[in-house]
């Protein structure tokens, strides 16, 4: 049976979502991984002790550099996989470039799972970075040149849903695992790492009934077949098996965007979009700077250090260590169920509203977890008030990020750049997100180490200041055609109001001409 219109929709939007829970996956068994003390002894992280049988055996970190080393060497491999990504996904195609990815996560998969001492582990983490990286640029940039324009946000935002899963998925597994001798046993990190290979398979088997992009189809010039995916995606009761005109304008808006592209063949290249060089009124560093400064933003609003160190973060708040990987679980579980907040949203209430509410929920959430905490060491009498009050304000803090900043900087960056190099340009968001992850887990458990809770204090800042940042340099993206996005940055000036008007100005001189007979402004003035 051929699947055709929102069948084959919903198809496309699970497999994306099958790829999106493995580096979700991949993500937060780390935190499990980290309190292995088999792991930690064979890292020489650190030693560890028997606390009877309710506890089992706890591993104490000695080594927090090595030990964030380890976990942010992997934003190494997506740093170097998301550029090489970029290249093949606008060279080859977004399904080739899905499969390459694939195979890298596979053999660093295998590598990290049987890994005997540190170097092999982060030569492993390094390889399997470098597939998450293709997979961080393609799998958001085709899932939103299959979407519709007024659909774009919750298609990507569901993705997010079963990435979040993903870390849900990790974190139990290795929950349930650290009952099995004690805790103190390799299956509880090996285990963990080679699950994420049955994903990874079955991704790569369904790729082979996936439909390619058909706006890449008609960069690549294969129009015939990019018309008959619409048709097919586009497909209704009353249109199935027809073109119909919704289809036709959406395939003829393609088509004169990438003849205007060419236009700008120079700037394809990295160097070329990070300084602009021949992008002219498409403003494409602009563009760049955009997508990796709000991946950035996004891990030092806090959240690497809520998924992975959250065991640490509730034991400082009092809690055993068994106990605090109970709350972990279902933190993690209030972070799933609140992505679909942004489902509902994302596109109802657009880009920048979400940043706005959900800096101003997040930074407040941190600013209060911070202080109960100190509040609990300076009063251990009442552990039972303050270190309730900490954990509750940790749970706001994600359920507001999921609801929020999870899912905008991801879509942001598919829908800012043109078609001529969309793969490139969201590997510009995945450079930013790889840094800002790399950076931040590098430097997590140095900063609790030594500043203790007022780490949490610092991102609550970093979320106040997120909000101007948004207001002035964050155009709206949501119901715009990916077409339409040239126009909105088209202006000369940075600041979003400008933007706007320069916005405004073209529509209006579109429409006079298209009243008129006469070309449209798209031609003349982009």
């Amino acid at each position: 049976m051929v699947l055709k219109g929102q069948k084959f929709y919903y198809t496309v939007n699970a497999l994306a979502g099958l790829a999106v829970f493995f580096f979700g996956y991949d993500q937060g068994m780390m935190g499990g991984v980290n309190a292995s003390p088999d792991y930690v002894a064979t890292m020489k992280l650190g030693y560890s002790t028997y606390e009877g049988p309710s506890q089992g055996y706890v591993a104490t970190i000695t080594n927090p550099t090595r030990q964030g080393g380890i976990v942010s060497i992997y934003y190494l491999g997506t740093l170097i996989g998301c550029l090489i990504g970029g290249v093949i996904g606008d060279r080859l195609g977004r399904l080739k470039t899905m499969a390459i990815g694939s195979v890298w996560v596979l053999f660093g998969a295998v590598l990290q799972c049987s890994a005997q001492n540190i170097a092999w582990m982060c030569c492993a983490r390094v390889i399997n970075g470098i597939g998450t990286g293709h997979l961080n640029v393609i799998v958001p940039v085709w899932s939103a040149e299959v979407a519709t324009h007024g659909s774009r946000g919750a298609f990507i935002a569901f993705e997010f849903t079963l990435n979040i899963f993903g870390a849900v998925v990790a974190y139990w597994i290795e929950f349930g695992l650290g009952f099995i001798g004690d805790g103190n046993t390799q299956i509880r990190w090996r285990f963990p790492i080679a699950f994420q290979i049955l994903p990874i398979i079955a991704f790569m088997l369904a790729l082979l009934w996936m439909p390619e992009s058909p706006r890449w189809l008609v960069k690549a010039g294969r129009v015939e077949e990019a018309k008959e995916i619409l048709m097919r995606i586009r497909a209704t009761g009353d249109t199935e098996g027809a073109e119909s005109p919704l289809i036709s304008q959406e395939l003829n808006d393609i088509l004169e965007v990438v003849v205007l592209e060419k236009k700008h063949a120079k700037r394809n290249t990295y160097w070329s979009m990070f300084w602009g060089i021949g992008s002219e009124d498409l403003h494409i560093a602009r563009r760049v700077q955009l997508s990796i400064w709000l991946q950035i933003i996004q891990e030092w609003v806090g959240i690497a250090a809520i998924i992975v160190y959250a065991p640490t973060i509730f034991a400082e708040t009092g809690y055993s260590p068994r106990k605090a990987e109970w709350l972990s679980g279902l933190n993690d579980i209030t972070y799933t169920l609140s992505t679909f907040v942004a489902i509902l949203t994302i596109d109802r209430w657009g880009r920048r509203v979400g940043l706005w509410w959900g800096a101003v929920g997040q930074g407040l959430a941190m600013f209060l977890a911070g202080a109960f905490s100190r509040l609990l060491k300076d009063h251990p009498e009442k552990a039972s008030v303050y270190g309730g009050a900490t954990t509750f304000f940790i749970f706001l803090y994600t359920a507001v990020f999921a609801a929020t900043w999870l899912t905008i900087p991801w879509v942001y960056p598919t829908e800012t750049f043109p078609l001529e190099v969309r793969a490139k340009g969201n590997a510009w968001g995945v450079v930013g997100w790889s840094i800002g992850n790399g950076w931040l887990t590098l430097l997590i458990p140095v900063m609790f180490n030594a500043i203790h809770e007022n780490t949490l204090h610092i991102f609550g800042v970093v979320n106040i200041l997120s909000i101007p940042v948004v207001w002035a340099f964050y155009p709206e993206t949501a119901n715009r055609t990916l077409e339409e996005i040239d126009l909105l940055f088209a202006s000369k000036s940075p600041l979003v109001w400008n933007e706007e008007r320069h916005f405004k100005e073209l529509k209006a001189k579109a429409l006079k001409n298209a009243i008129d007979g006469s070309s449209t402004p798209e031609k003349s003035s982009v």
